[in-house]
C-alpha cells in the first residue's frame, strides 16, 4: 500500500522550519553534484496557463512533479497550482509516495524565499508582496523563524485577511512595504513591481513570482544593478527573471551566482552591507524532493489515506 498526502497531511508532516532546513541540504546537494535534475519541462495550454513536469534524484529516491500554474483560477474559485508529486525508491522503482503538488510547492517556495532572504539579506524587517498561496507560505515561513514580517496585496482585503490567519502585520501603503531591509515577491508576474531605481541600498528581494516566460516582477535594468542570484542558472535564463535580461544581453551566466554555491561555501554571497541582492527563483524539483523526503520521514504518525496499484 502506498502511502497518499492530502494537503492537509504534507502540512502537518513538515512544519516551515523544517522546510527551510530540507531545501538548504537540498541545494547544497544540488550544488555538489550529488543530487540530479533534468531539466523542467512546460507544456503550454496559453494564455490560460502551462502544465510542467519536473523530475529530481537524490538520496536513493527519484520524483516526479506533475503540477500546473493557471493565474487566472483564482478568479474562479479554483487553485493555481494543482498536481501530484510521485516519489519512487531509486534502487528498484518502486513507488513509495503520492503527495499534493499544492502543498509541497508552497512549502518549498515559501523555504526558498526565506532561505534566500537569511543567506543573501540583512536582518531587519521584511515584506511579502502578495497574499495568495505561496505569499501567505512565505509569510508564515518568516514568522516560523522568528521574523517580523508584513503582507501587502494589491487587493487590501486579501492582504488583511491573511495577515489576520498567520498573525503578520499589514503594510499600511505599498511605500511602506516596498521600503523594507528584505522583500520578498509572491505575485502572478504580469506586473513589473520593481521599475529602474526602486530598491535601495542594502536591500533584498527574492523574486518568487516569475517562474515561466513573459513573466517578471522586476525591470531588467533594475536587476542588473543588483547582486544577482538564482537557484538554477539553467532554468533561470530560460524561464525566470534572468531571461529577460539574457536576451538583451545584459546578464550572461558570470553574473549570476547559483545560491547552492554560496549554501556549500564555494561562492560568496553578500558583498557589504550597502550592496543590493536580488534572489531569481524558478522553483527546483530537488525542492519538491526536499519536501517529500522530509514528510516521508513522518509518513508512520500520521493517518494516511493509502492507494493500491
Amino acid at each position: 500500500m502506498i502511502p497518499l498526502f492530502r494537503a492537509r497531511d504534507v502540512e502537518a508532516a513538515v512544519s516551515p522550519d523544517r522546510a527551510v532546513e530540507a531545501v538548504r541540504e537540498a541545494f547544497i546537494a544540488y550544488a555538489r553534484g550529488d543530487w540530479s535534475m533534468p531539466p523542467k519541462v512546460y507544456v503550454p495550454a496559453y494564455p490560460a496557463g502551462d502544465f510542467r513536469a519536473m523530475p529530481a534524484l537524490g538520496a536513493g529516491h527519484a520524483l516526479l512533479k506533475w503540477v500546473t500554474s493557471y493565474p487566472g483560477n483564482p478568479q474562479r474559485g479554483l487553485p493555481t497550482v494543482t498536481g501530484l508529486v510521485l516519489l519512487s525508491d531509486a534502487s528498484d522503482g518502486r513507488l513509495v509516495a503520492v503527495l499534493d503538488a499544492g502543498a509541497v510547492t508552497a512549502l518549498r517556495t515559501g523555504a526558498a524565499a526565506v532561505l534566500a532572504a537569511e543567506t543573501l539579506g540583512r536582518p531587519g524587517t521584511a515584506t511579502v508582496i502578495g497574499a495568495g498561496v505561496n505569499g501567505k507560505a512565505a509569510a508564515r515561513t518568516f514568522l516560523a523563524r522568528g521574523w517580523d514580517v508584513m503582507v501587502w496585496d494589491v487587493a487590501e482585503e486579501r492582504a488583511a485577511a491573511a495577515a489576520q490567519e498567520l498573525g503578520a502585520g499589514v503594510a499600511s501603503s505599498r511605500e511602506t512595504a516596498f521600503a523594507a531591509d528584505v522583500l520578498v515577491t509572491v505575485t502572478p508576474g504580469h506586473e513589473v513591481l520593481l521599475p529602474g531605481g526602486s530598491l535601495r541600498p542594502g536591500q533584498h528581494v527574492s523574486l518568487m513570482g516569475a517562474d515561466g516566460p513573459g513573466k517578471a516582477e522586476i525591470a531588467v535594468a533594475e536587476l542588473v544593478r543588483a547582486h544577482v542570484f538564482c537557484d538554477d542558472w539553467e532554468q533561470a535564463s530560460h524561464n525566470g527573471e534572468l531571461a529577460h535580461a539574457a536576451e538583451e544581453g545584459m546578464l550572461a551566466r558570470e553574473d549570476a551566482t547559483e545560491l547552492g554555491a554560496v549554501l556549500a561555501g564555494t561562492a560568496p554571497g553578500r558583498g557589504s552591507d550597502e550592496e543590493i541582492t536580488a534572489f531569481d527563483s524558478t522553483g527546483l524539483a530537488i525542492q519538491d524532493l526536499a519536501i517529500a523526503l522530509a514528510a516521508l520521514e513522518r509518513a508512520d504518525e500520521l493517518d494516511l489515506a493509502t492507494i493500491d496499484l
